[in-house]
């Protein structure tokens, strides 16, 4: 049985990382935080690379993509709302012409 994935802040993973760099060992901390030695020594290099930018936030990310995501569904209406009025105009020219009596017509 798998277990889910889990998401850890960035003030955690930043937490864990100096934790270990401190000279608490990654078997240590795996076991007092139920995470697998191999995440934290992953942590690490990450953060040892570029601290400022290690374990961007999902918040920004996802804020960022919402922005976006509104800015496309607002188009969506928009267009949607143009068809709409088309088609309710033509609708209506529609039966204008079917009301219309012909000349000729035998229909009562």
């Amino acid at each position: 049985m798998s277990r889910e994935r889990r998401k850890f802040s960035r003030e955690f993973k930043i937490k864990v990382v100096q934790a270990y760099e401190s000279g608490v060992s990654a078997v240590e901390l795996s076991r007092q935080f139920e995470i697998h030695p191999n995440v934290i020594y992953g942590w690490s290099r990450e953060y040892r690379k570029d601290p400022d930018h290690a374990f961007p936030s999902h918040m920004q990310d996802t804020a960022g993509s919402q922005d976006q995501r509104i800015a496309e569904l607002e188009r969506l209406v928009g267009r949607l709302s143009l068809e709409n009025d088309f088609l309710k105009k033509a609708l209506s020219h529609a039966k204008n012409i079917l009301q219309t009596p012909k000349p000729g017509s035998t229909k009562p």
